[in-house]
This record gives C-alpha cells, sequence and structure tokens, in this order.
C-alpha cells in the first residue's frame, strides 16, 4: 500500500513594510522590517533578492509553508511587489499577512484584524490599489501618536526612542509571535490572545 503524502497549501505570503537602506533602518516606520528580521531567524532563512523587487525566505513557521518578503521598493510603492509576490508564489489574499507600523495603536500593543481601510497608511493604500481587495491580514505594531503638534509623517520616519528601544526587541518578538498564531489558528483565536496583552 501506497503511503499518501499530504500536499502543501499555498504558502502564505508575510510581508513586512519599510523602506530600504541604512539610513531608515531604526525608524518607527520600519518596524514590519525588524519583524520580518526575527521571522527569518525563526525560519533558519537568509533574504535573498527576488525578481519580484524584494527580499525573500522560504521556509516553515508554525507547521506551515511561508514565504517572508521585505519589499526593496519604498513604503509607498509597496503593492508592485507584493502583488508580484502573491501571483509568484500563487498566494490567495487570505494567506497574506501584512506586518506594519500603526499610529492609532499604542507603542508596544499589537493588532491583529483582516481588511478595513489604510487610516492614512501609504504602504497599505499601494497593497490595496495593487491587490484590488482590502481583505488581507495585517499585524498592527502600535508605535503611538506623535508628541505635541509634530506632523505624523516626520515622527514615523524618526527613529525610535532610547525608552522606546528599551522595550523594542520584546515587542518585535511579540509580533513575530502573533505572525505565528494567525498562521496557526483562526483570527477570532489569534486576536483574543494578543489584544489582551
Amino acid at each position: 500500500m501506497r503511503e499518501v503524502v499530504a500536499v502543501d497549501a499555498e504558502p502564505w505570503l508575510v510581508v513586512g513594510l519599510g523602506n530600504p537602506g541604512p539610513s531608515y533602518a531604526g525608524n518607527r516606520h520600519n518596524a514590519g522590517f525588524l519583524v520580518l528580521d526575527v521571522l527569518a531567524a525563526r525560519a533558519g532563512g537568509r533574504f535573498k533578492a527576488h525578481r519580484s523587487r524584494a527580499d525573500v525566505v522560504e521556509g516553515r513557521l508554525a507547521g506551515n509553508r511561508v514565504v517572508l518578503a521585505r519589499p526593496r521598493s519604498f513604503m509607498n510603492e509597496s503593492g508592485g511587489p507584493v502583488k508580484a509576490l502573491a501571483g509568484f508564489f500563487k498566494t490567495p489574499v487570505e494567506r497574506l499577512v501584512v506586518v506594519h507600523d500603526e499610529l492609532d495603536v499604542p507603542f508596544g500593543a499589537v493588532r491583529l484584524k483582516r481588511g478595513g481601510g489604510d487610516n492614512g497608511h501609504n504602504g497599505l493604500r499601494s497593497i490595496t490599489r495593487s491587490l484590488a481587495s482590502k481583505e488581507y491580514l495585517r499585524v498592527r505594531f502600535g508605535v503611538g501618536r506623535p508628541p505635541g503638534r509634530m506632523d505624523a509623517a516626520a515622527f514615523v520616519l524618526k527613529d525610535f526612542s532610547a525608552a522606546e528601544r528599551g522595550e523594542l526587541e520584546l515587542n518585535v518578538e511579540r509580533a513575530a509571535d502573533a505572525v505565528e498564531r494567525l498562521m496557526s489558528a483562526d483570527l477570532a483565536a489569534a486576536q483574543n490572545e494578543f489584544h489582551a496583552l
């Protein structure tokens, strides 16, 4: 009798948003890249250039095939690489997770959702336009609101403060945990777990 080997479904595609280049590396806007670095280490892979204008790691997380991707485009042009990746890996929109910074979530908190508006986030706006769908999963990494009258765009392009950097590693690990939980449980269960923190 022949053994039946289960074939994996389409891989999950997890995209971390940020801006390329060392001058942006520590910015709040690059929270998605920080989370993807942790996930790549967990998957035991190193990012390699892909023809989709993104750097990718293919591996396994939470028992699932996964493609981790960091677009090489600037944030407001993220949609092109994401659409190219989804097409290349045949990933349906319901298996796409986008990790991004979120002004309306307090620093240190992680919030999960599917769909919704872009809340002024240019990376999400670009992805939604390119995919012609809002129905992808989002892992929202809280960076909090800017102090005083500081412009939000200027705030997200500044590095995390010294006080924030003291907690940053733990928060990034928690966001990476949330990504893995989304791949192994339904959205409501993952929300119950992470929104309580």
